[in-house]
Formats: structure tokens, sequence, C-alpha cells
């Protein structure tokens, strides 16, 4: 799962940086990216079954107070697995128990913290609700790496289109 994870994480990296001279080898990591993110999403949906935990479904009450918390760090995801344990959640939303108000907006979500949840079925729901915004995302961005790769071609294709016109004029 580490692997998947830092494999994701790289090889966007390294598509980024070689977007600038070649759009194919950006397209190509950015599709093993999304592969490696797919690889550690199936994996946590695996740690789930064999453990007997849960997968919930993206509109479980507990998920939706995960989303509208909008975590930015580990720190934000463990505060919101606590205080679905701990019940120290009302039905509008994450309590207001942090100093940082903007993670905590209100939100109907109409149900009860789940306190009968584990820490890791919890820890491992968000995750996959990450993962799954992730995955959205990457495949956008997939999508639109190929219409500009297909319209205007990579490096490779504008040196030669360079070339042939010098070669004419």
């Amino acid at each position: 799962m580490v692997q998947a994870a830092r494999s994701g994480v790289q090889n966007i990296a390294e598509g980024s940086k070689v977007s600038g001279t070649s759009r194919k080898s950006e397209l190509k990591l950015t599709n093993v990216a999304r592969s490696s993110l797919e690889e550690l999403r199936l994996d946590y949906e695996d740690y789930l079954r064999h453990r007997g935990l849960p997968l919930l479904e993206s509109g479980h009450p507990a998920l939706m107070r995960f989303k509208a918390r909008k975590c930015r760090t580990l720190g934000d995801v463990q505060a919101w697995v606590s205080e679905e344990r701990a019940g120290s959640v009302d039905k509008h939303g994450p309590a207001q128990t942090s100093t940082d108000t903007a993670h905590s907006q209100s939100v109907n979500v109409g149900e009860s913290p789940c306190q009968s949840l584990s820490f890791s079925c919890l820890a491992a729901n968000g995750a996959l609700s990450l993962l799954n915004l992730i995955c959205y995302l990457l495949d956008r961005q997939i999508a639109s790496q190929a219409a500009a790769f297909e319209k205007e071609g990579g490096f490779t294709e504008r040196l030669y289109r360079v070339r042939t016109a010098r070669r004419r004029g």
C-alpha cells in the first residue's frame, strides 16, 4: 500500500516536470499515477473485506461529515475519526471542538455519529473517499492531456513542424 501511494505521488510529480518537453511522457506518467492510486483504492477495499469491516456508501452520514469537513492534514482526519467514535458530533455536522472553524461547517446528515464503527473502519473509508476523489480528478486530467496531445501534438511533433517549415521556406 505504501509503494502504491508513493508511486502515485511520484508519477504525478514526474509527469508535471516533463510536461513542458513531452506531452506524451506527461500523459503516460499521469496514467501510471492513476493506476497506482487505483491499486491503492483496491487495497483499502481488500483491507476492509478481509477484516469484515463495512465499505460505507458515498452518501453515508459519516462520510458526508468527512467530506464537509474538507480535511487538509492527517490531524484533521484523525480528529474526524475521534469525533465520530466519541459521539461528539450532532446531526448538523462536526462538533466545534477545533479552533479552526473553517473545517467545521454545518451540514445536515440526519443521523448520529458512528460510535459502533472502529477507528480503522472509519480511517479506511475516509481514505477511500479521498482516493475516489483523486481518481476522478486524475481521470479528468488524463482526458484533458489526451485532448491537448491529439490537438497540438508533443515536443517531437512541434520540432518536426518547425524543421519542415524551414526546409520548405
